[in-house]
């Protein structure tokens, strides 16, 4: 449906017609006008016979439109530029006739001329409706559209006096009547649990929002383009396991009712990544969803994305040295620089980062030395001075391990990796030959949280038994986060795995830190939540 009458582009005055209005009406940076005739978007949430109201009105309109043999929900429509192009391309378009396609976002009408910002995927552009120029129908119609409503304009570009880069209509569609009205302009969409539930809205009314989550693409475009560029395969493993493991985590449970079988949402993309590393593919990468029946927080998600990789032949030095390239490459490539700015602490990403033992960052912050401790007993005795709560049967590496999170791992801002976490949160990891007690295990910590995650991998398969049979043990006594026994994983490992290097990395984190979102809902588009009731 095209709207006005074909019109030649409007005259060298518009310019000076248009501030004329502007400077009548206070109107070049004003608010929408009121519900109604040329219609905002008031959208007052929480008020629910108002918002009644306004939706028994917009009904109203979209019956009249269709009255009038007019479709309120439109066609394909043909864009030549997006609102940003011609902003920064003024100097190119200056009185050129352009399309584009976006919602009303404010209208602001003073008599014969109606000024409003179209915002698309880009950005914001105001246009600018005379009667003259449209003639009177379909400027009437124009300045009954809400706030909300999606349209397509064609027309001529031009700046006013006070420099406004705008599009003079000469010609519009309906692509999309909005029934419901949008949240307030002024106070924007504040309601947290409102804007996780209804996404769009959010996306629609906080810009900085959709900034995120465009920054999340790139971010994850960047990552491929890093592995690939070195060599690494990308592959997709299956989502549901007969068997959950690669973490220590509680897992989903569903139903095959064909196969009639348990299976479980995968805690981790680990185990079958190994077994394509025992078949020759030598270094692969998988970007997946991942699935973990916890609890939920500002750092965690049931479920959430991430990468892990695998090299054969290499070990856990070799991804220090990986994540240090990759995230340094990431932020230049999506923010420019590699200085970042998170949670009110300005982090420099340019490696090296330093790495130390996680004995020593827990000595260094608490001045105790569990390299020294004697006994499970003295390391328990040793939390409990330093204000940590631990399991009465905990070993002194599990202690060690609570000591470290609660105590050392949120003070950590500036990247550093630790490394050498204890065997008994390690049932994937080599130990270490100088001191068994110990893996050659590293977490990347910055900004005080986990972003990575590594090892030197477990390719022998009688350890490799013998430590899933202790992990057996534990859900013997009733942890059930334990892993679990996989004999068809062991198998594999029985062929032969290389020496491999391997990674996790949380890109939700990842884009926390990049972003500066405190919380993982932030940057997660449609989080878990609690069905309303």
């Amino acid at each position: 449906m095209s709207q006005g009458r074909e019109v030649h582009p409007a005259s060298e005055g518009a310019a000076e017609a248009a501030e004329a209005v502007e400077a009548a009406a206070g109107l070049a940076e004003g608010a929408p006008t009121p519900e109604g005739g040329a219609a905002a978007g008031a959208g007052a949430y929480g008020d629910e016979e108002l918002e009644s109201e306004q939706v028994r009105v917009r009904r109203q309109k979209m019956d009249a439109l269709r009255a009038r043999g007019i479709d309120p929900f439109g066609h394909r429509f043909e864009r030549t530029h997006h609102a940003r192009e011609i902003v920064e391309g003024f100097e190119r378009l200056e009185g050129g006739t352009v399309k584009v396609a976006g919602r009303l976002m404010a209208m602001r009408s003073h008599g014969k001329a109606t000024f409003a910002d179209l915002l698309d995927l880009s950005g914001r552009i105001q246009i600018y409706a005379k009667l003259d120029r449209l003639g009177q129908d379909a400027y009437d119609l124009f300045t009954s559209l809400d706030i909300g409503d999606i349209v397509g304009v064609e027309g001529r570009v031009f700046r006013t006096r006070r420099g406004e880069v705008t599009l003079e209509i000469e010609r519009f569609e309906l692509l999309s009547k909005s029934l419901r009205p949008l949240p307030e302009k002024w106070h924007g969409l504040a309601d947290v649990d409102l804007r996780y539930r209804q996404r769009y809205l959010d996306l629609i009314v906080n810009p900085e929002v959709r900034e995120v989550f465009l920054k999340r693409t790139a971010i994850v475009r960047a990552v491929r383009a890093f592995l690939d560029s070195r060599g690494y395969i990308e592959v997709e493993t299956s989502a549901m396991h007969t068997i959950p493991g690669g973490a220590t985590a509680r897992p989903f449970i569903t139903h095959h009712n064909a196969l009639d079988i348990d299976l479980y949402l995968r805690i981790a993309l680990e185990l079958h990544l190994k077994r394509l590393i025992v078949g020759g593919l030598e270094k692969v990468y998988e970007i997946g969803r991942v699935f973990r029946n916890e609890g939920i927080s500002t750092k965690h998600n049931p479920e959430f994305t991430m990468l892990e990789l695998y090299e054969a032949y290499a070990d856990y030095t070799d991804m220090m040295n990986l994540a240090e390239d990759l995230i340094h490459y990431v932020a230049i490539q999506v923010l420019g620089q590699a200085k970042v700015d998170y949670e009110g602490n300005t982090i420099d990403l340019v490696p090296p980062w330093p790495r130390k033992t996680m004995v020593e960052a827990v000595r260094e912050r608490t001045g105790v030395d569990f390299s020294g401790v004697d006994s499970d007993e003295d390391a328990r005795a040793a939390a409990r001075r330093l204000g940590v709560e631990v399991d009465p049967q905990a070993t002194t590496g599990k202690v060690l391990s609570e000591v470290y999170e609660e105590c050392v791992e949120p003070t950590l801002i500036s990247p550093v990796f630790v490394t050498d976490h204890p065997i008994e949160i390690s049932p994937l990891a080599k130990k270490r030959e100088d001191d068994p007690r110990y893996t050659y295990r590293f977490e990347l910590i910055i900004g005080g949280r986990e972003i990575a995650n590594a090892f030197s991998e477990l390719n022998d398969p009688i350890d490799q038994r013998e430590r899933f049979e202790a992990q057996a043990a534990l859900r013997a006594r009733g942890d059930d986060e334990a892993h679990r026994m996989d004999e068809d994983f062991l198998r594999a490992l029985e062929h032969g795995m290389p020496p491999t290097g391997g990674m996790g990395i949380g890109i939700d984190r990842l884009v926390m830190l990049l972003t500066n979102q405190s919380s993982i809902r932030d940057v997660i588009l449609f989080p878990t939540m609690r069905p309303k009731r």
